[in-house]
């Protein structure tokens, strides 16, 4: 059976045809397309993409209909092993590794991000409950956090990976707390003291491991996927003994639906290098005797949405920015966001608000939606 028809026969069972009339539908425009998925793996459908040898109408519902089928496992190879057992024998999230993402990813260029993101700045999903847009999705995500954790006036406050400082804004002009960001990225660092001018907070270029000190309540918001899991246990007992004894700690991650090494090859090469997604039972396992799980919220979907915004954004702003970036960034990032919604359609992510507290709260802790 040549390459070709392996293909086929794979997309098949995704209800995905080559040249078909579907916008889901792929075109292919370099046959040699074939064997390299065989040889390369999910690395290499990616690559592919970027070198523009195919291409779908509707990228993000063929990557939900190829997930849905499980087509990434039929196309596994032996680098993806490789891949894995690296992950295994090092510990990939290490000290010395902390800064990388910070540098190849958050550091890509606030001009990017600017277009992108909504005016807070806010690179973590939004809720979409009762909101219209992604302004309005994101304003009610920061309000849900601080009604979560019970934030009053005269908090002080850690935020681990506080991006570009929107949620210390709001924490402090809305619910007058006194915040502490910590980043790794200084091209965030140097925007969110813009952003935050003024206000009673102090932003840091400060790996989590180092802190030493106790703050009311502590929140981290889409920084746990940079965690890993030979840090989790460690990440879990720095927050511990950060937070006062009644205190709250609420940790909002992208999670999966099973207990994994490392992440999609493509997305660790070329987006969020020695990133991966913490699995329930990697979770249930890192706090384990140390916090009292209050509360778990799942709201995934919202996730679609927000890619599919931030999507939007990034191919409207295209024109006024590519001068700094090049055609072929503008294909991966687009194979990122795009892979990224599929995924979350197809449920294969999650998204995780997690309440935790040391004691338990006295007479019990209400969930707030």
């Amino acid at each position: 059976m040549t390459g070709k028809e392996r293909v086929w026969g794979l997309l098949e069972k995704a209800g995905i045809t080559i040249d078909g009339n579907n916008p889901y539908d792929i075109r292919v425009f370099n046959d040699k397309l074939y064997d390299r998925v065989f040889s390369g793996g999910p690395l290499a459908v990616g690559e592919s993409y970027v070198d523009g040898w195919w291409d779908a109408d509707n990228l993000s519902e063929f990557f939900t209909k190829a997930l849905s089928a499980r087509l990434e496992d039929e196309i596994a190879n032996f680098g993806l092993h490789i891949h894995i057992l690296k992950a295994k024998l090092t510990n990939l999230q290490g000290v010395r590794r902390a800064f990388e993402v910070g540098e190849r990813h958050y550091d890509a260029g606030n001009d990017l991000y600017k277009k992108m993101l909504d005016k807070r700045m806010v690179y973590t999903c939004g809720y979409w409950k009762d909101a219209n847009n992604l302004g309005e999705a994101q304003e009610h995500k920061l309000d849900l956090v601080c009604k979560k954790i019970g934030l009053k006036k005269g908090d002080r406050i850690l935020d681990i990976g506080c991006g570009w400082g929107s949620f210390a804004k709001v924490a402090a002009e809305h619910y007058g707390a006194e915040v502490v960001g910590i980043t790794i990225s200084k091209e965030q660092k140097a925007l969110a003291d813009e952003l935050v001018e003024g206000l009673p907070v102090e932003i840091r270029i400060q790996d989590y491991r180092a802190l030493n000190e106790k703050f009311d309540h502590i929140v981290s918001l889409g920084m746990f996927e940079h965690v890993g899991y030979k840090n989790y246990r460690e990440f879990m007992k720095v927050a511990h003994r950060s937070l006062k004894d009644d205190g709250l700690f609420l940790l909002h991650t992208i999670g999966g639906n099973k207990s994994v090494f490392t992440t999609d090859p493509w997305v660790e090469k070329y987006i969020f290098p020695n990133g991966m997604l913490p699995s329930i039972k990697q979770i249930g396992d890192s706090i384990d005797g140390l916090f009292v799980m209050e509360d778990w919220h799942n709201f995934g979907t919202d996730y679609d949405k927000t890619l599919m915004s931030w999507f939007e954004n990034f191919d409207k702003g295209w024109e006024s920015i590519k001068e700094n970036y090049d055609g072929r960034f503008y294909r991966m990032w687009k194979y990122y966001l795009l892979l990224s919604a599929g995924s979350f359609r197809a449920r294969k992510n999650q998204l995780w608000q997690i309440v935790l507290s040391k004691n338990g709260v006295s007479g019990g802790y209400t969930s707030v939606r």
